[in-house]
């Protein structure tokens, strides 16, 4: 994949690994589009880049997840990849203890709806772009779950599983599918100060733009790779061992 010369979506771009590919693209010579919900951070990302176009929108609304793909393409016609790295965390106590079904009715609709209809809504007009790509950003708890947050790893594995078939039934086209896998990356996602120990996200970012400059079609990094990579017996150990060393929070 040539990271210049595009005309760029990503979704959750103000912050996080969604900016930091959004810079690389844009220092690239790509033309990039980048949206989020919070307009503090949207303004942030623009200081910081000013060669960013920025676009507020509530992803997990049905609605404006239209609009916001009217709007792109009416403006930008020659959109040709799409990031779906927009996500959002939550450590919800444990099971036997009363639950708030709106958090995890969020994860769903940010972390599973927003990718698969923003894909859905967007692939005929890729589809008419000589070169195109979607690019699904989920994790390496996509393939070894934590389990204290069980709904954000159960979307990630749903956008793993989404992102194989939707790469099958793009065979023959102009539009190529990768999968973007991180590992813990110090963000804030879920929460300030919570992703500290993870591995730097400029880090991260630059081995996501290496990997997509190779053709590469799925790829992690340091322990999402591992986790990718490992048999169905090595991961039971993995989860075992990780899930040991973060049990649940008091």
């Amino acid at each position: 994949m040539h990271i210049e010369g595009n005309t760029v979506l990503v979704t959750g771009g103000a912050s996080g690994i969604g900016f930091a590919l959004a810079q690389r693209f844009a220092r690239a010579g790509s033309t990039v589009v980048v949206c989020g919900r919070r307009k503090e951070q949207l303004e942030e990302a623009k200081r910081l880049c000013p060669e960013l176009h920025t676009i507020p929108c509530d992803l997990s609304s049905e609605t404006e997840r239209v609009a916001l793909v009217e709007r792109v393409t009416r403006a930008f016609p020659a959109l040709n990849v799409l990031v779906n790295n927009a996500g959002i965390q939550n450590r919800p106590p444990r099971w036997t203890e009363a639950q708030d079904w709106a958090s995890y009715r969020a994860e769903i609709a940010i972390n599973i709806e927003a990718p698969v209809h923003l894909s859905m809504l967007l692939t005929r007009h890729l589809i008419a772009q000589a070169s195109a790509s979607i690019l699904n950003v989920t994790s390496g708890l996509a393939f070894v779950p934590i389990a204290f947050m069980p709904m954000y790893c159960a979307t990630k594995a749903a956008v793993h599983s989404f992102t194989l078939s939707l790469r099958y039934q793009l065979q023959g086209t102009s539009v190529r599918v990768v999968e973007v896998i991180p590992p813990a990356v110090e963000t804030d996602l879920g929460g300030k100060g919570l992703h500290t120990t993870g591995v730097p996200v400029d880090a991260f970012a630059d081995h996501a733009m290496e990997q997509l400059e190779k053709g590469e079609l799925e790829f992690g990094y340091q322990f999402s790779e591992k986790a990718r990579l490992a048999t169905r017996d090595e991961q039971a150990g993995i989860f075992t061992t990780m899930n040991a060393r973060f049990p649940q929070p008091r």
